[in-house]
């Protein structure tokens, strides 16, 4: 089964779903499809100070050099790059370290064996619309309460997109199988939408 996947490389709970996919893809033999949704699209009519505005403005900068990344090479750089950003956004906790953002996506390209002049995309508009385009797919599939990262799978009613998974720290083998199962099975029911608690933990990376 092929599996959509929007994700922004800045949200923990992406990051921490894409190690799931990643375990599901191994146990259940799907193939993901990596693309693209943003926070700062989702920020962007909120009611921001100033400070919160500015920070909102860097967030898409990460998503500029994916979508360079695809333009250049193909829709496998997006996976490897969005794994070396993860690791360095999140494991190592440079996620709010935005005053050296251009040094550690320079660093991740270099991981992924990307040319790390891509940088340079962080300043250029060129793919904005690209980003908006695949966000404005997510947000279309799964609604407009959705977030990131969102996940389309075969359904009662065909294709279905949901919000989520949120869950921490990512499952590992068949217990990655088993919440796939679940969600397969929900996707299954006809007329299912939601079902939702408070969440209870932070994102765990391991």
């Amino acid at each position: 089964m092929k599996v959509g996947f929007w994700f922004d490389p800045l949200c923990p709970w992406a990051w921490i779903s894409s190690h799931w996919l990643v375990q599901v893809q191994q146990v259940r033999g799907i193939e993901p499809c990596w693309d693209l949704m943003s926070q700062a699209i989702l920020y962007e009519d909120q009611d921001l100070t100033p400070e919160q505005r500015d920070t909102v403005r860097e967030m898409i900068k990460p998503l500029r050099v994916l979508a360079a990344a695809e333009q250049r090479y193909d829709d496998e750089a997006v996976p490897l790059l969005y794994a070396a950003l993860g690791v360095r956004f999140h494991d190592r906790g440079l996620r709010h370290r935005l005053d050296v953002l251009p040094e550690t996506v320079g660093d991740a390209l270099r991981a992924a064996g990307l040319d790390p002049a891509l940088t340079a995309a962080m300043e250029s508009t060129e793919f904005d619309g690209r980003i908006r385009r695949s966000h404005e797919e997510a947000v279309s599939r799964a609604g407009p309460d959705a977030g990131t990262p969102v996940i389309e799978v075969d359904g009662a009613d065909g294709r279905v997109a949901f919000f989520g998974p949120v869950v921490s720290p990512a499952p590992r083998g068949e217990a990655a199988g088993r919440l796939w199962d679940g969600l397969l099975l929900l996707a299954g029911t006809p007329g299912f939408s939601e079902l939702k608690r408070s969440r209870t933990q932070g994102p765990i990376f391991d």
